[in-house]
């Protein structure tokens, strides 16, 4: 396909380029041309007046089922929510059946996403099952493709383990994702320790429980020298931490989910289990300081915490449902709907487009010819409605149908296909 976009802003933080209105020409997977009144006879023409254009999204940390766990999601299911999200690459954690936990797991991650429009990035577990107990042979995995290191959504609890493992990664420049949760502080938490916590009668999750263990990584980080990234902070004392460690010169990164940028403890008064999310959703003043810290960088990438669960484990009375939701279709519209007002588009873009590939030490797209086209193209002005078919998840365990929406993705190109615009087939 032989693909004119026109008269899109372009969305590219850090270049002279960002802002400008523009039109772009893709032939065969490659840019062509950027500039203005560009024209092509052979070409198939988009008018993208009112849309913008960026470097193709990353999102950091998504759960796909397969292997063994095909039934919540699988290669095909996931990437078809991924791109409706605007995704054009994912990171994936290891909590699968079996393990990402070595070169075998990672490199079937590869190879069956090899031909994907989908970049499926492989998260190598940090100990054998996700267990927490045997660290895993970190370099074989890094040597075969993994990108990042992490127990995904079990979090790191042995502390010598914790060690261990920054001091694998220290030669290579990798760097360990730990979503902060010590697990002794809340053993049958449900969500947020609070007032709304009592006011229900459930056991609660203390902010003390992410921010001791957050506490003990970046004091680790600094001992080791290494780069720790804390996946998915929630609690305003968490931010404060990150904020101090990167104040003090630590290789200290942090994300955040859309969920918790969207959503306080209130909505749980209805008991709906789709709420029931790790890490909870918190009360409205810690939402607030997540607000802050990504406006002060202290927070650096937004995640779609996308977790899919079946009926069976998710259509249950809230204290026996599993935690989590699904969250790649809505991560875009649901955290620019809460933070249009304190971030221009250009900051945002820097957290689910350049912050993520610069953590994982992979090259961010660029927009220029003679480029691989690998974009996204979205409207951050579109209100909309999500609905129940929008959900591209092969699992639908979503709070959001009926939810009103700002920002809406038009359209994603990459590895030479293009979905959306009207325009599905080859770039």
């Amino acid at each position: 396909m032989h693909l004119l976009i026109k008269n899109a802003i372009l969305v590219w933080p850090g270049s002279q380029h960002d802002g400008k209105a523009t039109d772009l020409l893709i032939k065969d997977g490659k840019i062509e041309a950027v500039g203005n009144g560009l024209a092509s006879n052979a070409a198939q023409i988009f008018d993208a007046t009112g849309c913008c254009i960026s470097p193709a999204w990353l999102d950091l940390g998504t759960w796909v089922g397969d292997p063994g766990l095909e039934h919540r999601e699988d290669f095909a299911t996931v990437e078809r929510a991924a791109l409706a999200g605007g995704y054009a690459a994912i990171a994936v954690l290891p909590n699968t059946n079996p393990a990402l936990h070595s070169k075998s797991e990672v490199q079937y991650v590869r190879s069956k996403s090899a031909l994907s429009m989908v970049d499926f990035l492989p998260i190598g577990a940090v100990s054998h099952d996700c267990a927490g107990k045997d660290i895993t042979e970190i370099y074989d995995m890094q040597s075969a493709g993994a990108v990042a290191f992490s127990d995904g959504k079990k979090s790191v609890q042995d502390s010598g383990l914790m060690l261990r493992a920054l001091q694998y990664v220290s030669p290579f420049g990798g760097v360990i994702l730990n979503r902060p949760h010590d697990r002794s502080l809340a053993p049958s938490g449900q969500m947020h320790e609070g007032t709304m916590s009592t006011s229900l009668g459930m056991k609660g999750v203390p902010a003390l429980a992410e921010e001791l263990m957050l506490r003990r990584d970046i004091y680790l980080a600094e001992y080791t020298g290494s780069r720790l990234h804390a996946l998915n902070i929630s609690t305003a004392g968490a931010v404060e931490l990150v904020r101090e460690a990167k104040a003090r010169g630590l290789q200290v990164t942090a994300s955040v989910a859309a969920m918790n940028l969207a959503c306080d403890d209130h909505l749980l008064s209805e008991f709906d289990p789709n709420f029931k999310v790790m890490p909870p959703i918190r009360e409205l003043a810690d939402m607030e300081a997540l607000h802050a810290g990504l406006a002060d960088g202290t927070i650096d990438c937004i995640t779609s915490n996308h977790t899919p669960l079946d009926p069976e484990a998710k259509n249950l009375e809230f204290p026996f449902a599993d935690f989590g939701a699904i969250g790649l279709e809505t991560a875009f519209g649901l955290s620019w709907m809460h933070l249009h007002n304190s971030l221009t588009i250009s900051q945002f873009i820097e957290k689910i487009a350049i912050a993520p590939r610069k953590l994982l030490g992979l090259p961010v797209p660029k927009i220029g010819p003679g480029e691989a086209a690998s974009l996204t193209i979205f409207n951050p002005n579109t209100e909309w409605t999500f609905s129940a078919k929008d959900i591209q998840s092969r699992s639908k365990n979503t709070p959001f149908v009926g939810w009103r929406m700002k920002g809406k993705v038009v359209g994603v190109i990459n590895k030479g296909k293009v979905i959306g615009m009207d325009v599905e087939g080859k770039a």
